[in-house]
């Protein structure tokens, strides 16, 4: 038993010393999508202005990334965004790489419904809910707009990661979050765990950060807290609750605590993730995923008990990572 032990104890260790995680190439389908962006209603012309800012960063992200992309504007798509949109997301719904939707604009609450602004009908937590509901993609939604938080009430679900620009509906305020996060998704000063890469966690972090020296500088009070959800329990975490990549604390006893699956997830890759397909790293985010939740679980275990369940989880990832020729440290830490 000891020596199993030693064993185990040393694959983790090669696991940690490894090189770090990897993606695959974009598409060459040019009918299906990477990421799809929605810019909203501006209103005044400054804040077109700014959402076209935040279009053209995440557009030099597309192009380094070679992501395939379309951009919804109100100027491209008439009288009629949402049917516009309705008609991009028909078609993706199936494959194991990752679905980024971005929306940027503005968002309104009535204190029952939250909706985004659109050029014609408004888009609502539940009108896209209805969209995605088909889609067995990844997915990753950013709501960058005022109001955004009970999106990840309606989408939060497994294999989905929602962002929300606020930490509720009455949070009505002009929100600078989206701004800050398409920088961030594309510079490595974000990258917090220095493995070449920005994860979608590493952007939230390093995007909340931004909005709160934002408000700090200013002397004004913050009219905006982003929240993110990945493990679909459709609460939310804010970015406080963290230690570099890390929760620092927990909303509740859940052992999926969120985060883990938004660092796993990064829009430009860094060379080695970039070598694996997406089956292969599906595989193993969620034998990443399993090793997490078996860690949690470890002070309620006997020791046995314990080894025997994290036996086979390492000795997978340990065949993977041989079988693909390449190491990832993204979210392995002992």
């Amino acid at each position: 038993m000891r020596f199993l032990a030693a064993l185990l104890v040393f694959l983790e260790f090669l696991l940690f010393l490894a090189m770090a995680p990897p993606a695959r190439a974009s598409t060459t389908n040019s009918s299906a999508l990477d990421i799809l962006l929605v810019a909203g209603a501006p209103g005044e012309k400054e804040y077109g202005q700014v959402f076209s800012e935040e279009i053209e960063n995440w557009l030099k992200a597309c192009r380094t990334a070679n992501k395939a992309f379309r951009v919804i504007d109100p100027e491209a798509a008439g009288t009629n965004q949402l049917t516009e949109m309705k008609a991009a997301l028909a078609g993706q719904t199936q494959g194991q790489q990752e679905l980024w939707i971005v929306l940027i604009g503005h968002g309104t609450f009535d204190g029952k419904e939250t909706k985004f602004n659109l050029s014609g009908p408004d888009l609502s937590a539940k009108g896209m809910g209805e969209m995605l509901a088909p889609i067995q993609r990844p997915i990753i939604l950013i709501d960058t707009s005022s109001s955004s938080a009970p999106f990840i009430n309606e989408l939060s679900h497994e294999n989905r990661i929602i962002i929300t620009a606020t930490k509720s509906g009455w949070e009505q305020n002009f929100t600078r979050f989206g701004k800050y996060f398409a920088r961030s998704i594309a510079d490595l000063s974000a990258d917090l765990d220095k493995d070449g890469q920005v994860s979608v966690l590493e952007a939230f972090l390093n995007a909340s950060r931004e909005v709160e020296e934002f408000y700090k500088s200013e002397r004004r009070l913050a009219t905006e807290h982003s929240l993110l959800d990945d493990n679909g329990d459709g609460k939310g975490t804010p970015s406080s609750f963290y230690r570099g990549v890390r929760p620092a604390k927990k909303n509740d006893d859940t052992i999926k605590v969120d985060g883990f699956r938004a660092h796993q997830i990064q829009f430009i890759p860094n060379e080695a993730e970039a070598k694996l397909s997406p089956e292969t790293r599906k595989r193993r985010n969620d034998l990443e995923v399993a090793l997490e939740e078996l860690r949690a679980r470890k002070s309620q275990m006997s020791e046995d008990d314990y080894i025997k369940q994290i036996e086979p989880i390492l000795l997978d990832l340990s065949r993977l990572y041989r079988d693909a020729g390449a190491f990832s440290t993204n979210s392995i830490k002992p």
